[in-house]
C-alpha cells in the first residue's frame, strides 16, 4: 500500500516538474513519465536463474526519491543477491532527464557508505537524509536511451565509464526496459579490451513482481 501511495504521488509530481522544463516537448515529457513508471518497482531474475545456471538469483528495487525537486527525476536503486538481501552489492542514485536531442539520460551517482541505507527502498521517503550534492557522480557512466519498438533501449559510451573492479579499466552497460521487465548487461574490460567481469551469456532479465 505504501509503495502504491508513493508511486501515485510520484506520477502526479512528475507532471508538474517536467512540464516546467520549456525545452522538453510533449512527446519527451510522455516518454520520461513512462520511463520512470517502468523503472519503479521490485524485480527479480529468479526465473532466469532457475532455467540457466550461468545466471544468479538477483533482486532489484527501484523507487522515486526527492519528489519535491524540479530538476528532473531521481531514483534510488538497490541490487542484491537473493541469498543476501540485507547486504546489497550495488546501491546507486539515478537522475533521469530529457536531452534536447530527444534522448533520455540516466546519470549515475554512487553513495558514500552505502550499506547504511540498505533496505531504504521500503521507507516512506527514501534517502531523505541525503541531497544530490552529497552524491558522487560516476562520470561517463550515464546511459542514453531512446524509445524503440515498444521499449527503452540504451547504453553507456564504449570506453567512457571508468572501473577498477577485478582488474577492469572501464565498464559498459546496456539496457532494454519494458513495462514488465528489464534486461541489463553490465561488463568490465581491461586495457586490452578483454572482458574481466560480467555476464558472458547475454543480459540479465529482471521480471517485475510488483
Amino acid at each position: 500500500m505504501k509503495r502504491c501511495i508513493v508511486a501515485a504521488f510520484f506520477g502526479l509530481l512528475l507532471v508538474v516538474s517536467v512540464a516546467s522544463v520549456s525545452a522538453v516537448d510533449r512527446e519527451e515529457v510522455d516518454d520520461l513519465r513512462r520511463l520512470a513508471a517502468w523503472l519503479t518497482g521490485s524485480f527479480t531474475s529468479t526465473a532466469q536463474a532457475e532455467a540457466d545456471s550461468n545466471f544468479f538469483d538477483i533482486r532489484l528495487e527501484m523507487v522515486p526519491i526527492w519528489t519535491d525537486r524540479n530538476d528532473g527525476l531521481w531514483m534510488y536503486v538497490e541490487q542484491a543477491s537473493a541469498a543476501a538481501l540485507d547486504r546489497p552489492y550495488r546501491q546507486r542514485v539515478y537522475h533521469l532527464t530529457a536531452d534536447s536531442d530527444g534522448s533520455l539520460v540516466s546519470t549515475v551517482y554512487s553513495i558514500s557508505e552505502p550499506l547504511r541505507f540498505a533496505g531504504a527502498y521500503a521507507d516512506t521517503k527514501p534517502l531523505n537524509a541525503l541531497s544530490p550534492d552529497s552524491l558522487m557522480l560516476r562520470d561517463g557512466c550515464e546511459i542514453r536511451m531512446t524509445f524503440t519498438d515498444g521499449a527503452f533501449v540504451g547504453a553507456t559510451g564504449k570506453q567512457t565509464c571508468g572501473s577498477t573492479l577485478r582488474g577492469a579499466s572501464w565498464a559498459t552497460s546496456e539496457v532494454t526496459i519494458h513495462a514488465d521487465r528489464l534486461e541489463t548487461l553490465d561488463q568490465g574490460w581491461d586495457d586490452d579490451g578483454n572482458q574481466v567481469w560480467g555476464s558472458e551469456h547475454g543480459p540479465y532479465i529482471f521480471v517485475r513482481v510488483r
